[in-house]
């Protein structure tokens, strides 16, 4: 899940915007947020929640082991203590590839449409 570039240049997310990127309900992140430690956004006025790009990419891991690799949250919690650095390049890796395979079938789409 790669992060719009244009919305790379913000300081702060609203739990909406988070959750409309990874695809899931507000409440799963507050649920992550009390089960994986390292998903922390600060709360302002009452109980309004800021992620930084920080959070977000946390966020991405987690659903990265969660959703996509099927891992249990005590899985997925043990293996981001293990090595956070591993879970973040081959999830970063994983988008990348995804990435790569939505330009190729662009292409092989403009390529069917020319021939």
């Amino acid at each position: 899940m790669a992060l719009n570039t244009n919305k790379d240049l913000k300081l702060y997310y609203s739990i909406s915007e988070v959750a409309q990127m990874f695809g899931v309900k507000e409440s799963l992140l507050r649920y992550w947020e009390k089960e994986f430690p390292i998903i922390s956004p600060r709360k302002v006025g009452g109980n309004i929640r800021q992620y930084r790009k920080e959070d977000v990419d946390n966020v991405r891991l987690v659903y990265y082991l969660v959703k996509e690799k099927g891992m249990t949250l005590a899985g997925a919690k043990q293996r981001l203590s293990q090595n956070k650095e591993i879970v973040a390049r081959n999830s970063e890796i994983l988008d990348r590839l995804k990435e790569i395979r939505e330009e190729l079938v662009r292409m092989r789409k403009e390529l069917d449409y020319v021939t």
